[in-house]
């Protein structure tokens, strides 16, 4: 996401990324201003049928919608904004929705200007710029399963498997290696050369797969990670680790994932940790909270009592040089988050 001008109560974007538009249906809601080039059917012209333009022209034009609602599926390229439209050359009143996708500029206002949760999510969107997504490859024996990690989750793209028919299928050296050359060939069609790719697994058979993907003609950057365990645990397992930070390390997804995990471990062993509203809230007066991994949407929740709550905590966190960071809901992790009420702190001591 890019920064293309500041305004008074507000921004005007460039959208990048799919990524981006994650960001942007957090910021778009109830009382947000969003003004975008779009088009509308201007039924002064075509032909009239019971009071309504047949084959009206569609007319591009800046429109400003005052939004309702917004809808956003992860990895898709496209977020909807729905509205009433306060500006434009016709139809000023009605329904409207923008569609967004990346490439698009929007000017993005609200009444007052940003809240400290908005601004911080877009100043560390605009930091992180368009950052390449990365791979993660789980490879076990007869099983292999691809990932797309981007900065906000974790997508199943494809998963292959040497087993079929309910028959055990010989473990040959031969047959195997068909099997990864099918699979490499794969995966090089899916992630292009400037992909970095994270190959996993709780065995050797990774490293072999490494060579595939070399013989097929894979330029990749590869890098090669031993886990404990295979299929998805494996992917959770490289990002709650750090297990690929070489390149991983500045995704936002995993400082959201390393938060969560810490949390669950400090809980399983009564350590320096608080999760629910109250005991939080205690901690963040004592000064006490390092980091907190919040759901995004709380801090933006529709109830006002619970956005103001957890607005208040936040700020004192910050104050007090705390680290705040907004979790996306589209990875494991963020689930047991979820669990636990959709926040968990850090904290720099224990609290009694």
């Amino acid at each position: 996401m890019r920064q293309i001008k500041k305004l008074e109560e507000g921004v005007r974007l460039r959208i990048e990324s799919e990524d981006d538009l994650w960001v942007l249906s957090q910021l778009c809601r109830p009382r947000s201003i969003l003004g975008m080039l779009s088009h509308r059917r201007d039924s002064t012209t075509g032909t009239q049928q019971d009071g309504r333009a047949k084959n009206a022209e569609r007319k591009p034009m800046w429109i400003v919608l005052d939004i309702e609602k917004t809808e956003f599926q992860g990895f898709t390229d496209n977020l909807r904004a729905h509205g009433i439209i306060m500006e434009a050359k016709i139809d000023i009143g009605s329904h409207h929705t923008h569609i967004i996708s990346p490439g698009d500029e929007i000017e993005l206002t609200f009444p007052g200007g940003l809240v400290n949760s908005d601004s911080a999510l877009l100043k560390e969107t605009i930091k992180a710029g368009s950052r390449a997504k990365s791979a993660l490859i789980v490879v076990e024996n007869d099983e292999i399963m691809l990932f797309e990690v981007a900065s906000h989750g974790i997508r199943d793209v494809s998963q292959f498997s040497m087993r079929g028919g309910g028959k055990r299928v010989s473990d040959s050296t031969s047959v195997r290696r068909g099997f990864f050359e099918r699979v490499a060939k794969e995966t090089v069609l899916v992630f292009h050369n400037n992909i970095p790719l994270v190959v996993c697994g709780p065995g050797l058979a990774r490293e072999q797969f490494e060579s595939m993907l070399r013989e097929v003609g894979a330029k990749n950057q590869i890098l090669n990670a031993a886990t404990s365990i295979g299929g998805r645990p494996a992917a959770n397992e490289v990002l709650a680790e750090g297990l690929a930070d070489a390149v991983l390390g500045e995704h936002a997804l995993v400082s959201q994932i390393k938060a969560i995990e810490e949390g669950l471990k400090r809980i399983s062993v009564n350590g320096a940790v608080a999760y629910g509203a109250k005991i939080i809230s205690e901690a963040a007066d004592a000064g006490a909270v390092d980091v907190l991994a919040i759901d995004a949407a709380l801090l933006r929740s529709l109830d006002p009592k619970i956005r103001k709550l957890w607005e208040s905590i936040s700020e004192k966190i910050e104050s007090s040089k705390g680290n705040i960071i907004q979790v996306s809901q589209d990875h494991d992790s963020a689930q047991q988050l979820l669990g636990l009420g959709g926040a968990i702190a850090l904290l720099r001591w224990k609290m009694d």
